[in-house]
């Protein structure tokens, strides 16, 4: 008989394990940029080569702990994740021009209403390339952690909708310590989690949500905001005529109002898509997967 427990006691297993191991790649990150261990008692801040090492670090220590996890407690290969490729090239490229879209969108809406003014334009090649790949590293390491191993998992122990909502919980938890949080930012990263999730609810895959979640990052800083608080190099500047929940302030375009109509809107239109097409991928699901 199927233990019906066993997705939620694998999801509480991995949290020590998982903070454990990443808290030494990242560690090893740190030092393999230059870090001093007298560096580690201050308040530190990493260039954005810097935060593209530690980032590819924490996704090595992800990818780790993660195979370990599907081959000796879920008893599965790690592609299970949500990982097979047929058929999906679609979906990733519809969820990078989302992401294009809504922050290019968003950034008009603002400076149309005076809440944002452009002030420069600052292109940087190199500095694009460690933007692109911090993010892609970002997504899918984010990605494999709260869709491909907690969703998948708790959505073996409790009704599908629950355990998107407890796992956009523990996401929006995940970055808690973010610098400019407050409880509105907190509010909008559930809802992230939500957005980002749905699709691989319906699904079991995890390419949309990786293609998504890293376009909505990048382009979100190359317009000149914050992403989740932390900045970065962009390619649009604005300066704020005021910070509030209108532009998102310190935290970002996420952490706007604007972000929670685009994400309740958009989590709307991915659930009809996705239940006026239940039969259809059900038969593309086995398909892809055989």
């Amino acid at each position: 008989m199927k233990n019906k427990h066993a997705g939620w006691q694998r999801v509480l297993l991995l949290i020590l394990p998982y903070f454990i191991v990443i808290g030494f790649f990242q560690f090893f990150g740190m030092l393999a940029v230059g870090v001093s261990l007298n560096d580690f008692s201050e308040d530190l801040a990493l260039s954005d080569y810097q935060k593209m090492i530690v980032s590819f670090s924490s996704l090595i220590g992800t990818l780790l702990v993660l195979w370990a996890f599907m081959k000796l407690f879920d008893k599965e290969k790690f592609i299970n994740v949500g990982l097979h490729l047929k058929g999906r090239l679609v979906e990733g490229l519809v969820g990078v021009l989302a992401g294009a879209l809504i922050m290019g969108l968003g950034f008009m809406v603002l400076v149309g209403m005076e809440e944002i003014k452009f002030t420069a334009f600052n292109f940087n090649g190199s500095q694009l390339l460690i933007s692109v790949l911090t993010f892609a590293f970002v997504a899918i390491m984010e990605e494999l952690l709260c869709r491909g191993y907690i969703l998948k998992n708790l959505m073996g122990s409790f009704n599908k909708y629950v355990a998107l909502i407890v796992s956009s919980v523990l996401f929006a938890l995940i970055h808690g310590a973010n610098p400019n949080i407050d409880a509105f930012a907190l509010f909008n990263l559930f809802l992230a989690g939500i957005f980002l999730g749905i699709s691989y609810m319906h699904t079991k895959n995890l390419w949309f949500p990786i293609a998504l979640h890293f376009s909505w990052n990048l382009f979100q800083t190359m317009v000149g905001f914050n992403v989740s608080g932390q900045d970065a190099y962009s390619v649009v500047e604005f300066s704020m005529t005021e910070k509030n929940i209108l532009n998102g302030g310190d935290f970002g375009f996420e952490g706007s109002v604007f972000a929670v109509a685009v994400m309740i809107i958009s989590i709307g239109v991915i659930e009809l898509y996705y239940r006026k097409n239940k039969k259809k991928l059900a038969v593309d699901k086995v398909n892809t997967e055989s």
